[in-house]
C-alpha cells in the first residue's frame, strides 16, 4: 500500500520534484506551502519503506527535491520557514523532511555534497529561529534540532529547541500516559501521531536508550487505554482536529511494537494496523489512487483551513511499522482480535476525563467526554463551540454534527432564542464505570444572553450498550427551557431513517446501527430534529432529543444506547431527590448519590 501511494503522487512532481503539486483547491498557506506538504509527508513515507528494506529505491524520487527545495527556482523552491500564523505551515513540515532524513540518512543526506547539505541545514534551521504554534508545534524544530546534531551540525542554537521541547513535553505530560496537547486540556489523535511520536521516534533511531526508558513507559501506557478507542472493524475514534489524516492514528499503535513497548501482543497491534487502513481503503478514501481530503471519501466538514491537498499523506505516519523487517512479530504474528472485541467493558481514564464504553455483540466503541476540550487557558469561552471537542460523546461510527446544526450528545439552555454551548469543560470526577464534569453555558454572538453563576453538571455512567447520564443544574433560572439530545444517526436521506417517537422515548435506526434516548425525569416531551449538513457517514442526519424546563432543584436524567446489534432492555431509572438508583437489564444495581460537590457512584452486580 505504501509503494501505490508513492506511486500515484510522483506524477505531480514540479521539474525539479522540489514539490508535489497535488490537484485540489489551496489550503490557506498557500499553493507552494502545498506543494511542500506533499513532498515533505510522502518522503517521510519513502523514508519508512527505505529503512525497513535497506533499498534506496523508495526515497531516489526525492533525492532533486532535497537539493531543488532549499535553492531552487519557483516551481521548485520551498517557502521559508515562518512563525505560527501567516507563512508557519513549512515550519510542519520541516519536521517531516528532518525525520524522514534521520530515518534514511545513507539514502538521503549522505550522497548529498557539501554544498548541498549546507543549503539544506540553513533551510531547516529556520524552524529552531522562529515560534511554534503553543503546542504540539515544539516537536517539529525538536525533529530538526535533533537530526542536525545527529549528523555532526549541532549548537547552541539545536540545544535549545531539545531542551525546550523536552521540557515542555514534561509540563504537558496529564498522567496514564496522557500529555495535552498545550496547556489546556486538548486530548485528541494528536497525543498518539505527535506527543508520542516524534519524540519517542527520534530517540529510537537516535539509539538514546536513557530517554526511551522514561518515553517508553508513558507510550505503553497510553496504548493500554488507546487502543481500546478502536472499533473492531478498524475505525479510530472520530473525535479532535485533523481526521483527514486518517491512518495517521494508527501511528502510535505500531511505534509501540517498533521501540518494544506496547502492552499489545504483536497479533493484536497488526490486526489494529491491518483493520484500520482496510477501513478507510474499503469507505473510498482513494480518488484516483490520491487520498482525498475527507474521512470516507471527500468530507468538507472534516476538514480545517490548513487542510491542503497533501495534508492527508501525514497518514504515512500510520506505516512506521514498516522499520520492522518483515521477520519480526508484526509481520510474522497472526492476527488477533483487538480489545475492542473482547467482553463488554469500560475504561477510565482520569487524567483525561474520559469514559471509553465496548461491546463484544457490535465491537463498537463510544466515549464519553467529560475533559477534551481544545480551549488554551487565554481563551474566550463566547465564540462557537468546536463540535469535535465539545460533544458529551463520540463514537467510532456516529457525528458529530456540525456547527449551526442540531448537536448531537449535547445539553442546552434556551434564554431569549438563543441556545447555549459547550466550551471549557472542567472535570468533576470518575470512577471504573461513570465520569462527570461541569461547564459554564455559553451563547455565542454579540449580545448574548449571561446567566451568572451558572453551570451544567453532567454525569454519565455506562454498563452494556447503555448508558444514563445525570444533569445537575446550577444558578438556572427556573422555567428556562432545556435540551438534552442523544446520538446522531446519518444517511443519505432522512427517509433512510426510521424514526419513533412514544411519549418520554426516541428511537432512531438506519441499516447499520439503532439508538434509543429515553427521558427518565425532568422532561416533558421527546422529538427529532434535523441536521441538513449530515455527518461523515452520511449526507443527511437526525438527532433524538428530549425537552422540558428547569426546576430548581430537580435532577434532569436520562438513558441512552447506540449499538449495532439487538437492543437490550433500558435500565430502569428511580430518581429520589439527589440520589438516583438504575436497575440494569443483567441484574446489576447502580446507586449515584449527588449531594455533595463529587458525586458518590456504586454499582453491584446483583
Amino acid at each position: 500500500m505504501a509503494d501505490d501511494l508513492l506511486a500515484a503522487v510522483q506524477r505531480f512532481r514540479s521539474p525539479r520534484g522540489g514539490r508535489i503539486d497535488l490537484p485540489g483547491a489551496p489550503a490557506k498557506a498557500g499553493v507552494a506551502s502545498d506543494g511542500l506538504e506533499g513532498f515533505a509527508r510522502t518522503f517521510l513515507l519513502a523514508a519508512f519503506r527505505t529503512a525497513g528494506d535497506g533499498d534506496g529505491a523508495p526515497v531516489e524520487p526525492y533525492l532533486d527535491g532535497l537539493v531543488s527545495g532549499p535553492a531552487g527556482d519557483d516551481a521548485d523552491r520551498w517557502p521559508p520557514i515562518g512563525s505560527h500564523g501567516p507563512g508557519g505551515q513549512p515550519m510542519v513540515e520541516s519536521a517531516s523532511v528532518a525525520l524522514g532524513l534521520l530515518t534514511a540518512r545513507h539514502w538521503t543526506w549522505d550522497r548529498l555534497d557539501d554544498g548541498e547539505r549546507d543549503r539544506l541545514e540553513e533551510w531547516l534551521r529556520g524552524a529552531l529561529r522562529h515560534e511554534p504554534a503553543p503546542n504540539n508545534w515544539y516537536l517539529f524544530p525538536m525533529a530538526v534540532a535533533a537530526f542536525l546534531d545527529e549528523v555532526g551540525r549541532g549548537d547552541a542554537e539545536t540545544a535549545r529547541a531539545l531542551d525546550r521541547a523536552h521540557d515542555l513535553l514534561e509540563g504537558w505530560y496529564r498522567g496514564d500516559g496522557w500529555y495535552s496537547d498545550g496547556d489546556g486540556r486538548a486530548f485528541d489523535h494528536y497525543i498518539g501521531w505527535a506527543m508520542h511520536l516524534y519524540p519517542v521516534l527520534v530517540a529510537h533511531l537516535r539509539g538514546d536508550t536513557a530517554r526511551l526508558e522514561h518515553l517508553g513507559p508513558r507510550l505503553e501506557e497510553f496504548l493500554g487505554s488507546f487502543a481500546a478507542t478502536f472499533d473492531v472493524d478498524g475505525a479510530p475514534l472520530r473525535q479532535g482536529r485533523s481526521l483527514t489524516y486518517r491512518t495517521a492514528a494508527l501511528s502510535a499503535v505500531a511505534l509501540g511494537e517498533v521501540v518494544g513497548w506496547t502492552p499489545l501482543r504483536p497479533g493484536q497491534t497488526r490486526r489494529i494496523l491491518s483493520a484500520g487502513l482496510r477501513y478507510f481503503l474499503d469507505r473510498g478514501a482513494l480518488t484516483d489512487g490520491i487520498l482525498s481530503r475527507g474521512w470516507h471519501g471527500p468530507h468538507a466538514a472534516t476538514l480545517q483551513t490548513y487542510s491542503g491537498p497533501a495534508s492527508p499523506y501525514w497518514a504515512g505516519k500510520g506505516f512506521v511499522g514498516l522499520l520492522l523487517p518483515e521477520s519480526a512479530p508484526l509481520w510474522t504474528a497472526v492476527e488477533e482480535p483487538p480489545p475492542s472485541a473482547g467482553p463488554d467493558r469500560t475504561v477510565v481514564i482520569p487524567s483525561v476525563g474520559w469514559l471509553v464504553q465496548t461491546t463484544r455483540d457490535d465491537g463498537m466503541v463510544r466515549v464519553h467526554n467529560h475533559g477534551s476540550d481544545h480551549m488554551n487557558p487565554w481563551d474566550a469561552e463566547g465564540a462557537e463551540p468546536d463540535p469535535l471537542y465539545a460533544r458529551l460523546a463520540y463514537s467510532t461510527r456516529t457525528g458529530p454534527t456540525a456547527v449551526r446544526n442540531a448537536a448531537d450528545n449535547h445539553i442546552a439552555l434556551h434564554v431569549r432564542g438563543r441556545e447555549s454551548v459547550r466550551r471549557r469543560i472542567h472535570p468533576i470526577g470518575s470512577g471504573p464505570d461513570w465520569v462527570a464534569s461541569w461547564h459554564q453555558p455559553q451563547f455565542p454572538g454579540s449580545p448574548g444572553p449571561v446567566l451568572p453563576q451558572c453551570r451544567i453538571e453532567s454525569l454519565v455512567v455506562a454498563r452494556g450498550a447503555w448508558e444514563v447520564h445525570v444533569h445537575r443544574l446550577r444558578a438556572v433560572p427556573a422555567g428556562v427551557p432545556v435540551t438534552v439530545t442523544g446520538w446522531a444517526l446519518a444517511a443519505s436521506t432522512p427517509q433512510e431513517i426510521d424514526q419513533r417517537v412514544d411519549g418520554g422515548s426516541v428511537a432512531l435506526r438506519t441499516k447499520e446501527a439503532g439508538t434509543r434516548l429515553v427521558g427518565c425525569h425532568g422532561f416533558d416531551t421527546a422529538g427529532v430534529e434535523r441536521a441538513p449538513q449530515g455527518t461523515a457517514y452520511g449526507a443527511w442526519a437526525l438527532v433524538p432529543a428530549l425537552r422540558g424546563t428547569v426546576v430548581p432543584g430537580e435532577l434532569l436524567v436520562d438513558a441512552s444506547t447506540l449499538t449495532s446489534a439487538p437492543g437490550t432492555a433500558a435500565p430502569e431509572v428511580v430518581v429520589d431527590g439527589t440520589e438516583v438508583t438504575v436497575a440494569w437489564a443483567d441484574g446489576a444495581h447502580t446507586t449515584c448519590s449527588w449531594a455533595a460537590a463529587v458525586p458518590e457512584v456504586t454499582t453491584s452486580p446483583h
